[in-house]
């Protein structure tokens, strides 16, 4: 009775960034190094010490930027 749910990348909310890495094609360190620079950002949700990105606004934010 003990069944995983695997929900597909482009339905989740929040991502981790082991999984917005492989999304969005951005290495695992850029993301990490992104996260630093903008800490305050509307694209982040901190979970305890876990930082989660808010797939739909960091796509947002993404789209208004020409370069990472």
């Amino acid at each position: 009775m003990n069944q995983e749910i695997n929900v597909p990348l482009w339905h989740k909310y929040t991502l981790t960034i082991t999984e917005a890495s492989e999304y969005f094609n951005i290495g695992e360190k850029k993301l990490r190094q992104m996260v630093q620079e903008n800490s305050s950002a509307d694209f982040l949700l901190n979970n305890g010490v876990k930082v989660l990105i808010k797939r739909e606004k960091f796509e947002q934010f993404l789209d208004e930027t020409c370069s990472i």
